[in-house]
């Protein structure tokens, strides 16, 4: 685990923790079960796991049908066609890769690609490529979630349009309105609002479920597209059209990533309950219902979700998958939020700030800077796109892409981890790299009609995190030259007759716990004061997602008035440096830590010609230091005890 040396603040990393999965583990599923009770796990993960993905039927037919009707009117094998390509890719992504595998491959009981990574670094023992492939699936998750409000909001307010032809001059205006109050929502808390997700989500499968079977029972013959020899009939009789017409099939899967990043907050059991009893069936329904009604009626190849639904109901319809693709949004938002925070303590981001919005749940938090971008990310998409025909060519090259860097490391964790052998891990996971791989070519088939901009993103993303990581190494690299070894110092200053003494307790903060913190050097250069009892606080980082309880203090005394404490979080964790640091009570510790006074070393930033980076990594490095989240704030220190000690560096 690399250090990360941030502006404004000294705290420093450490190294990986040991243990790792195991094919068999179910961390963070049987013992969460115990708490809350299975069925409400299950219900719970319908609403949060399951949104994004349970609102395709809104769109993925529909996109799907379009390559095979540009030559003409389509025919009964196109229909069938169509309809295993979707079947299938839910069977194969989604029930084998994410449910029966990859929710196996857990770290300490959390997962999502970030864990992913940091166990499959973990099991290499370190890993260039990993933690390159780690920050390119990172960048092209912030594309799907951005894109994922903008496409769900709007094809369920396109719905109107059928309602009423007086709604078509409107469904821009009102899709916007729905995303600003659902962006602005974010700042109260998604506590209450969660609890209604698993019931409204749950009606809404049952939804799905009822008007795609009504329409079966009027064409029973749809359910034959359940054997794949249509969907290969389909490719071999429209060759690259088949491809086009492949890259929009996969918007049905979009989603499935949310089935292994949620696997710490419901378990492995609940989430696999929740697919095969209740999703699968509900989704597979649909499809098939919305296959049945274009064989009846060529026509609703235009919106065949909503033409399903008779008049009467079309209205509550709408609004409910309204609800469907807030709730679907707001899972993707706080997730992106999750994301941010694990990607700050892993150093590929700078400090942002971060608020909790529960006593009661840790998980829960907000952060500003990172509900801004999403925000105005989702409505210039929304403006530029207008309709959802249009955002899905942009919407699967971002998630085909996270699913390939996904199974890749996923490779490394059952050779690595689980014990296997090459071969056997590479016949097991070798597919679904491949299959992935013939969807992200159908995908980047649609680069010209909006693709490029996951891509453009991603690129801008990576370029910014690696910035991040490259100016972070210079900028510790240049601190620890001009840094005393610790023991020296300390030394030095217990034999000096000119410091003085005073009363009290201080902690210093530094990157790394060897040295002395430079706020202590220039404290006692300028003031010529040493306090009675004086901490040398090291943060590190490690590759689990939470430490354990035991390892979050470790205390050394290393004269009289100094101490050495290294306090140990997790990549899923906030620190709150004195909550921590009232646990050396516990350890025998009789100094008064929450009276104490903390020294921060705020560096201020200049570029360097000669620093190794290009100018604009140089001002774009300075930019990101300059605005991060103060040092107080993100480790949660009383602002009436800090002593900022300003230092000037150049990278």
């Amino acid at each position: 685990m690399k250090e990360n040396a941030q502006s404004g603040q000294e705290t420093g990393g450490g190294a990986p923790a040991s243990n790792g999965a195991s094919p068999e583990a179910d961390n963070g599923g049987n013992g969460q079960v115990k708490k809350a009770g299975f069925a409400g796990l299950v219900v719970g993960s319908i609403g949060v796991v399951y949104g994004d993905i349970g609102t395709s039927p809104l769109y993925a037919f529909r996109a799907a049908l379009k390559p095979a009707a540009a030559d003409g009117d389509l025919t009964r094998l196109e229909v069938f066609g169509v309809a295993s390509l979707i079947l299938w890719a839910l069977i194969l992504i989604v029930s084998v890769k994410y449910v029966f595998i990859l929710l196996r491959a857990d770290n300490n009981g959390e997962g999502g690609t970030l864990s992913l990574m940091a166990l499959a670094r973990r099991a290499l023992g370190g890993g260039g490529v990993i933690f390159a492939l780690g920050i390119v699936a990172t960048s092209l998750f912030y594309g799907d979630a951005i894109i994922t409000p903008a496409i769900s909001v709007l094809s369920a307010v396109e719905g109107l349009s059928l309602v009423t032809a007086a709604f078509d001059h409107y469904i821009l205006l009102i899709t916007s309105i729905i995303l600003v109050g659902l962006f602005a929502a974010q700042s109260f808390g998604t506590g209450r609002v969660a609890a209604a997700f698993g019931p409204i989500t749950c009606v809404w499968f049952a939804a799905l479920a009822v008007s795609g079977a009504a329409h079966i029972a009027h064409e029973p013959g749809v359910l034959a597209a359940i054997n794949p020899w249509y969907a290969i009939q389909f490719f071999a009789a429209h060759g690259s059209a088949g491809l086009v017409t492949l890259g929009a099939v996969f918007l049905a899967v979009t989603g499935a990533e949310a089935l292994y990043a949620d696997l710490g907050h419901f378990g492995r059991k609940p989430i696999q309950t929740a697919w095969f009893a209740v999703v699968f069936p509900a989704l597979a329904l649909n499809y098939l219902g919305q296959a049945a009604l274009v064989l009846d009626d060529p026509a609703a190849a235009a919106n065949p979700f909503f033409m399903m639904t008779p008049g009467p109901l079309l209205l509550p319809m709408v609004v409910l998958a309204t609800l469907a693709t807030i709730i679907a949004s707001q899972a993707v938002i706080t997730g992106a939020y999750s994301v941010s925070r694990q990607a700050i303590q892993l150093g590929l981001l700078p400090r942002l700030e971060i608020r909790h919005t529960s006593a009661l749940h840790r998980g829960q938090i907000y952060m500003p800077q990172i509900n801004l971008c999403l925000f105005i990310g989702c409505i210039l998409l929304a403006v530029t796109f207008r309709n959802s025909d249009g955002l899905a060519a942009a919407y699967g090259i971002a998630v085909t892409g996270t699913m390939i860097v996904t199974a890749i490391m996923a490779f490394v964790v059952v050779w690595k981890i689980w014990k296997w052998r090459a071969w056997a891990a590479a016949a097991l996971i070798g597919p679904f790299v491949a299959i992935e791989f013939v969807f992200l070519s159908a995908n980047m088939l649609k680069i010209d009609d909006g693709g490029w901009f996951p891509l453009l993103l991603a690129s801008g993303l990576v370029a910014l995190m690696s910035t991040w990581i490259r100016g972070s190494k210079i900028l510790a690299a240049k601190t620890r030259r001009a840094e005393v070894p610790l023991m020296d110092a300390v030394n030095a200053l217990e034999a000096s007759k000119s410091v003085l003494s005073a009363p009290g307790s201080a902690v210093f903060l530094t990157t790394s716990p060897d040295c002395a913190p430079t706020a202590l050097m220039h404290n006692v250069k300028h003031n010529k004061v040493l306090h009675e009892h004086n901490v040398i606080l090291n943060i590190r980082t490690i590759d689990v997602p939470r430490a354990p309880a035991e390892e979050r203090v470790s205390i050394e005394r290393l004269t009289p008035r100094f101490a050495r404490v290294i306090l140990t979080y997790g990549f899923m964790e906030s620190p709150n440096i004195p909550k921590a640091l009232d646990l050396c009570r516990k350890k025998g510790w009789t100094v008064e830590i929450m009276k104490a006074s903390f020294f921060l070393s705020r560096r201020w930033l200049r570029p360097d010609p000669e620093s190794g980076m290009p100018g604009w990594q140089d001002f774009v490095f300075i930019a990101l230091a300059r605005n991060a989240s103060n040092a107080t704030d993100f480790f949660a220190i009383p602002t009436d005890r800090v002593i900022e000690i300003g230092t000037q560096v150049t990278v």
